[in-house]
């Protein structure tokens, strides 16, 4: 299974970027599929996830900023960011779970300057 990321970049705050991520190399269906982030010198921490029934997650930092989305027939999450602050500059993971074990693509480094 392979989960290629694009979408990141360089935006000043209050800008906006819209992350992607497909998946591939699977037939089997993905329950969930989400994106993680990771600051220099701090742990991965969840952004948003959604299953492929439709339930979404949001970390309380992102919610009415950030929109998960997905497509299933494309096997492709999707992340909308809004009213980007400085502190949501990190490298970026896509993660898709396919029965029960975690996958993830490569990072995509999203950088806000204030």
């Amino acid at each position: 299974v392979q989960l290629q990321a694009s979408g990141g970049g360089l935006v000043q705050a209050g800008g906006s970027l819209r992350l992607s991520c497909a998946a591939s190399g699977t037939s089997f269906p993905i329950f969930g599929m989400g994106w993680y982030r990771q600051a220099p010198g701090k742990q991965r921490d969840l952004v948003a996830t959604k299953t492929r029934a439709g339930s979404t997650n949001y970390a309380d930092s992102v919610k009415g900023r950030f929109t998960i989305s997905r497509d299933n027939a494309k096997n492709t999450v999707y992340l909308q960011m809004n009213s980007l602050k400085p502190e949501d500059m990190a490298v970026y993971y896509c993660n898709a779970q396919i029965r029960g074990q975690d996958y993830w693509g490569q990072g995509t480094q999203v950088t806000v300057s204030s």
